[in-house]
């Protein structure tokens, strides 16, 4: 015990130097504001009490220390218990220390603890109201926790009016919560302003309230104006987070690169956003296959990536992984929910085809085609049916005369062996191939040390056939001069037997002879002329004469070939002039070109000699050649000729001396171009012709055409105008001119009639007629002239000294104009000779 003494001593001693060094630094550090939270009695562990704002006192604090080890502080300011509490009437309190390392500050905020049962229920005095400190009629922050515990009903706050001073004042409020859903959660005490909350409040549906609180006197006189009253729910973590889907399924290749994102995952929490409630971290619980670890997940953004390359398909093609998002930041205490993901594992080529056996064997008979010979097959371990299992087969050696061919069957993926030309077994008995194989995709491990093909190798045994005769080459030649005589024997077409190599056994024949020149030699294949070759006849080209010749042996087998006889060129044609006309327009030329050709070869041919063959002396003065090159001379007039047709005969020799004479008919014109002199050289040169071209020929049709229909209209016209009727009426003899009232002499008319006929004045011997009915005409003041025509009248018109116009039976006007006669014309005018009807001289 004694030695225990100084121990305790000395133990003593360093709490005592540990608090002195506490009260230190609590010294040392700027306090900021003071904060109360009013909290129950009796707190659980890990329950949140409320929330301080940290950044009021530092804005970025790298360390949060509660002094308290019952509380913890996290970053946005929640407090949390960390284990059950139960307040002593006696206050409790602690103090949160912040420091930021980087620029060195310390800062401390004291914290208070206040029970809720503490807050008076019952009514103050207005005396001690009055001795406390004054509260202003303005809105007042106030808050109350979401689910709170009780007891109910809950006090959140006091409201009072400085009016309270002098009046009694009656404290009310209303809105949601009050008078409207959710009704009765909220009531204010009418005497203290104490404002009360009856029940729990879910803030996830309901964020605040917005309360009015009044104030008045008994009497109903208002002394305040209405107050708002924000309720503000604070938020509990009450709230799981939830993913998005319960089973998440993402693909991602094999041999990926380390860090290739997988897929996202989400999740959502219905608590307040922004804080520590909402803060998820997500992780992963589980991996299934366990080993090895290939996969990572982002805390914060929930995107899951590789954290190996190893991934195989051919290994394991599916991982399930089991995965938990928590809120507060992934905090111990925090709320979670987990989910399943499942990653399959997409197929890469990374796994070449290989032959499952490195040689094989095959045969196939002698000249047969198009026959399947060989399957090989591969082995592949990606996935099938796709294009990192389906395979393409290649021939890298031995094809080269294109006798195989080799195919992949799309159902089995094996290699299909083809011939596709005939072998010979007597040229070839055994044929060795080189295949490979690849499949449709890239290999994706071109970089790696291995090659990317697989292959193997086939051996072909060819089977010997009994064949027929061979016509090898199928185009044999023998040359002869196109000068031989008939009956001269040529060597012909040869065949061979492909077993003994030999000709002995075959026998020929003609299989077509387009000219009948030649027979063959059944037994040897030799040919017989048997009719004089030309090398220049027009169905010999490139002066090659082709036979088709067909052998056989003793089975009957046959092969055909053909005999190409090469006519060897004589100098047995004399070249000649192809165009036998020649026109020249004196007008524009005075000469024409001359060509000649030579059917034989070259070697018999040019240069030419060209010269008039005439003896006639008139040809020799008129016309003359001249030599342009090897194969054309110019020829041209002398002496002015007149024009008109000529016979110009003009001998062409080449160069070994074989001449032929040409006679050429030159047609000289008086013309611009040859096309003219062809169309009008009939009063030129005699024998011209004119020609009309087909739109001349429309033209002429056409006019002959307007001349109908112009001749047809003034036929019509003239028959309408026998039909219409007479002019003169037929009564015409029972007119009568009637004349009176002469007292004195009138003033004579001079008719103009539109229509064309002649003018004739009034009072003469004639009258003018205008109509069946007839006119009448009263000059001066007092006479009258009148036509009668049975009881019809034409009254005259009045008016001496003026024009009068009378309209005609056929629409016309007729003018009469005022003439001055003596006296002794007037009466002249009215003796009985002179007085007749004037119609009568029309008819």
């Amino acid at each position: 015990m004694a030695a225990a003494r100084p121990a305790g001593s000395r133990s003593g001693v360093l709490c005592r130097q540990l608090l002195l060094t506490l009260t230190v630094l609590t010294l040392a550090c700027d306090a900021c504001k003071k904060v109360t939270l009013h909290v129950p009695s009796k707190l659980d562990a890990e329950k949140f009490i409320g929330r301080v704002n940290l950044k009021e006192c530092v804005k970025f604090p790298s360390l949060i220390h509660s002094s308290d080890p019952d509380f913890q502080v996290l970053k946005d300011g929640s407090v949390f218990t960390t284990n059950a509490i139960i307040l002593s009437p006696e206050k409790r309190s602690f103090t949160i220390l912040l420091s930021n390392t980087e620029n060195q500050e310390e800062k401390e905020i004291f914290v208070l603890l206040e029970d809720q049962t503490e807050v008076p229920n019952q009514t103050l005095s207005k005396e001690k109201v009055l001795r406390r400190t004054k509260r202003r009629w303005a809105p007042i922050p106030c808050s109350m926790q979401e689910n709170s515990l009780g007891p109910f009903p809950l006090f959140l706050q006091q409201i009072q009016s400085d009016t309270a001073q002098n009046y009694t004042i009656y404290y009310s409020i209303r809105g949601p919560g009050v008078d409207q859903e959710p009704l009765n959660l909220f009531y204010v005490e009418r005497d203290t302003g104490n404002l009360y909350c009856t029940r729990p409040v879910d803030r996830e549906q309901y964020e605040s309230f917005e309360l009015i609180a009044f104030a008045s006197t008994p009497d109903g006189y208002t002394p305040e104006l209405p107050l708002p009253l924000p309720i503000k729910i604070e938020d509990e973590n009450d709230n799981y987070p939830i993913f998005t889907e319960t089973t998440y399924v993402f693909t991602v290749f094999e041999n990926c690169r380390v860090g290739s994102t997988v897929g996202q995952v989400c999740a959502t929490d219905k608590d307040e956003p922004d804080t520590m409630h909402t803060r998820l971290k997500y992780s992963i619980l589980e991996q299934l296959p366990r080993s090895p670890t290939l996969f990572s997940m982002h805390p914060h953004t929930g995107v899951i990536t590789t954290s190996s390359s190893q991934l195989d398909r051919e290994l394991i093609d599916k991982y399930q992984l089991k995965i938990k998002v928590q809120d507060m930041d992934g905090q111990y205490f925090g709320l979670q929910t987990t989910a399943t993901c499942i990653i399959n594992i997409g197929d890469v080529n990374d796994n070449m085809p290989t032959f499952t056996h490195p040689s094989y064997a095959a045969s196939v008979e002698e000249n047969t085609v198009d026959v399947e010979i060989l399957r090989v097959t591969v082995e592949d371990k990606d996935l099938v049916n796709t294009p990192n299992w389906r395979a393409n087969y290649t021939i890298l050696k031995g094809n080269e005369n294109g006798n195989f061919k080799i195919t992949t069957d799309p159902k089995t993926n094996e290699g299909v062996l083809c011939v596709v030309k005939p072998l010979n077994y007597e040229e070839t008995q055994q044929v060795t191939l080189q295949i490979g194989v690849v499949n449709e995709a890239p290999y994706s491990l071109e970089g790696s040390s291995r090659s990317a093909m697989s292959t193997a190798v086939v051996t072909v045994n060819v089977q010997n056939q009994d064949e027929g005769p061979e016509c090898i080459p199928p185009m044999q030649t023998v040359r002869i001069k196109e000068n031989v005589a008939v009956d001269t024997r040529s060597n012909g077409y040869q065949a061979y037997d492909p077993e003994t190599r030999s000709s002995s056994g075959i026998r020929y024949r003609k299989s077509n002879d387009p000219k009948g020149w030649v027979t063959v030699d059944e037994n040897s294949g030799s040919i017989t002329i048997i009719r004089n070759l030309d090398r220049e006849a027009e169905s010999i080209k490139d002066g090659i004469y082709n036979i088709t010749i067909l052998a056989s042996d003793q089975s009957g087998r046959t092969c055909t070939g053909t005999l190409g006889i090469i006519l060897e060129d004589v100098n047995d044609n004399g070249p000649f002039i192809p165009r036998r006309t020649v026109t020249i327009c004196k007008t524009t030329m005075s000469s024409a070109e001359i060509v000649a050709v030579d059917p034989d070869e070259p070697i018999n041919g040019p240069p030419f000699d060209f010269s008039l063959a005439s003896s006639d002396s008139e040809v020799q003065r008129m016309w003359r050649l001249a030599k342009i090159n090897d194969t054309a001379v110019r020829l041209s007039y002398q002496n002015d000729p007149p024009f008109g047709p000529y016979v110009v005969p003009i001998r062409v020799t080449d160069r070994l001396g074989l001449s032929q004479v040409t006679s050429l008919n030159v047609l000289l014109c008086d013309c611009i171009t040859e096309n003219d002199c062809t169309l009008r050289t009939g009063a030129r040169t005699g024998n011209g012709e004119v020609k009309l071209g087909k739109w001349a020929i429309l033209a002429i049709l056409l006019g002959i055409a307007l001349l109908f229909c112009v001749l047809f209209t003034l036929v019509c016209g003239a028959s309408v105008a026998t039909k219409q009727p007479k002019v003169l009426p037929d009564d015409l003899t029972q007119q009568n001119l009637i004349v009176s009232n002469t007292e004195a002499p009138g003033d004579d008319k001079v008719v103009y009639s539109t229509n064309g006929f002649t003018t004739h004045a009034v009072g003469t011997s004639a009258q003018g007629v205008s109509g069946a009915v007839g006119s009448g005409v009263r000059s001066g003041g007092q006479e009258t002239i009148e036509m009668v025509k049975g009881q019809q009248t034409l009254d005259s018109y009045r008016g001496a000294g003026h024009h009068h116009t009378l309209d005609s039976s056929r629409g016309g006007h007729v003018e009469m104009d005022n003439c001055r006669y003596t006296y002794s014309e007037w009466t002249a005018s009215l003796s009985p000779d002179s007085v007749k009807n004037p119609l009568e001289d029309t008819l």
